[in-house]
């Protein structure tokens, strides 16, 4: 078996309508690392963002998450809940690397001041493009929840 660059890997996300950009970057995520971390929002940290009355609630997407990962067969992972944007990643030694899309890249600067105040290492940063939707730059899900994309992309119907 090909080793793979990392031992330990950690990514975040809300992970609502569980879309074609997400399952890249958990994909890339389960490519790069030998164990992964996944950090998932708790229900306190979404209430800002665009139509926080539409994000599925925690338990939902964390099911949703463990479906995806049964069904690609992924087994070597856990599931964190967090409550702050660093979430476990500012404290824990044993992490290597972050996984990233281009949006998100922001939150790995701050990750890696987090654990450099706290005098860990900071962390390799891995970082995929965004996947397009039909409709504009990418897929997110502040769309698919506004009613104009579905989770493959495509345009709804109005």
């Amino acid at each position: 078996m090909v080793r793979k660059p990392y031992r330990k890997v950690v990514v975040g996300g809300t992970f609502d309508r569980l879309h074609l950009g997400h399952k890249a970057l958990l994909r890339k995520a389960f490519e790069v690392g030998e164990y992964v971390y996944v950090g998932l929002t708790s229900d306190e940290m979404i209430v800002n963002k665009p139509y926080a009355g539409r994000i599925l609630p925690y338990e939902l997407r964390l099911r949703d998450l463990l479906k995806f990962f049964e069904v690609n067969g992924f087994r070597d992972y856990r599931v964190i809940k967090i409550h702050t944007a660093i979430g476990f990643a500012g404290r824990m030694k044993s992490l290597e690397a972050i996984v990233v899309s281009e949006e998100t890249y922001k939150g790995a600067v701050i990750v890696n001041r987090a654990r450099e105040e706290r005098g860990l290492p900071p962390l390799d940063v891995v970082t995929i493009k965004l996947v397009k939707s039909k409709i504009g730059p990418k897929i997110s899900s502040s769309l698919i929840r506004a009613g104009l994309i579905d989770p493959f992309g495509n345009p709804l119907k109005k």
